[in-house]
């Protein structure tokens, strides 16, 4: 049968690999609808090329432009705008591609979840923030959930095929993920403080959004896909483990209790984990070309100096808080982040901030999605302040 997929956030660069995907294979895939917040000519093309029966964007007046564009080539695809038509799209499908960078991408994947849709989840943020209260969604309504961050769809693929969220029913010893360490790795601290967006945006390997590519710089990137792990994987903190692999050949590694390390390897393309989630439990061609293991001079390792990451050990700190503090982690992080790429703080200070509102909001119990959103807010609050008093 073919598989009806919404994308949301489809003109961010996992939409963009995924509708890439989706085009290989017309036989097995049709897009339903597609979204984005305000890039109006990008979502038109695409609608022009996938034909979806519906497009959503942010607010009224990006709607009415699309509309224009749209009508002005004769497409039927229909236009709407807001969070409650990102959930509707989100619930009205077979297969969710869950792309929306940051918290506003949670609603729509919870109502995927509540749906019981087959979830393919790029958006971290949404078990950075809910956690239990989404993996709870996911069970209680027989939800498919499915990593597409390369990292977890690493360990996901290196796990036993039975997998049954007992890691220490199954002789899991640990989870290692793997990390590029950014385009800072080699510099020195001191000089961190004077780079600016343009240099933190340059990854050396991933070609991904500006957001994700700071978060990679500082490596909240990665501190944020430890919590993620946890509740993917069932996982306890004390047994996720942060490598630096400046090749990104490795995505990252499972450890068994007989001694045995599984991983998973590829070339640093994101159609690769997409396409995998997209046809499980069969494989298709991605277009991502085969990894030439011959061709790879070396591959080096090494612990991250928590010193020059210190996002890392926050996001570590947050999920052993438990409750609410990973929301607030989160929230202050793109509230730190914008205000880097606006060039109102530097680089090293993105961590103050963050710092700042886990010692400023008290973590309570994340005992709905209304406390989550609460403190998500507090913490974004409180993070405003820092940067407007410095």
């Amino acid at each position: 049968m073919i598989q009806k997929i919404t994308i949301l956030g489809s003109t961010g660069s996992i939409g963009i690999s995924t509708l890439d995907v989706i085009a290989r294979h017309p036989a097995r895939f049709q897009v339903v609808a597609l979204t984005a917040h305000k890039r109006v000519a990008e979502l038109a093309s695409q609608c022009l090329q996938f034909n979806p029966q519906v497009a959503v964007v942010g607010s009224a007046a990006a709607a009415q432009e699309l509309r224009d564009l749209l009508q002005a080539h004769g497409s039927a695809t229909r236009v709407t705008y807001g969070q409650d038509a990102l959930c509707a799209v989100a619930r009205d499908c077979d297969v969710v591609m869950a792309a929306i960078v940051g918290a506003a991408g949670l609603a729509p994947a919870m109502a995927a979840a509540q749906a019981g849709r087959k979830i393919l989840l790029a958006n971290k943020e949404a078990l950075v923030m809910s956690g239990q209260l989404f993996m709870d969604a996911v069970s209680a309504n027989n939800a498919t959930l499915l990593p597409i961050d390369s990292e977890h769809n690493a360990i996901f693929q290196c796990l036993p095929h039975d997998f049954n969220r007992r890691p220490e029913q199954q002789g899991i010893a640990k989870i290692v993920l793997t990390a590029s360490g950014g385009p800072f790795l080699n510099r020195s601290l001191d000089s961190l403080r004077d780079v600016t967006p343009e240099q933190a945006i340059a990854h050396p390997n991933w070609v991904m959004g500006k957001k994700i590519s700071i978060d990679s710089a500082t490596m909240m990137n990665k501190g944020l896909e430890v919590i993620e792990a946890h509740w993917l994987f069932a996982v306890a903190a004390e047994k996720i483990e942060v490598v630096i692999h400046p090749q990104s050949v490795i995505h990252s590694m499972v450890s068994y209790l007989d001694g045995s390390m599984l991983a998973q390897l590829g070339n640093p393309d994101m159609r690769t984990p997409i396409a995998h989630a997209l046809a499980y439990p069969q494989r298709i061609d991605s277009g991502v070309a085969q990894l030439d293991i011959s061709k790879i001079a070396q591959l080096n390792f090494e612990q991250p100096d928590l010193m020059r990451f210190p996002c890392l050990a926050l996001a570590f700190d947050a999920l052993r808080s438990g409750g609410t503090a990973a929301a607030v982690l989160n929230a202050a992080n793109e509230i730190a982040v914008e205000a880097f790429l606006e060039r109102k703080i530097g680089f090293l200070m993105i961590s103050d901030v963050i710092k700042h509102a886990m010692n400023t909001i008290s973590t309570i119990p994340a005992a709905d999605l209304d406390s989550v959103l609460a403190q998500d807010a507090l913490s974004r609050a409180a993070a405003h302040h820092y940067i407007n008093g410095h």
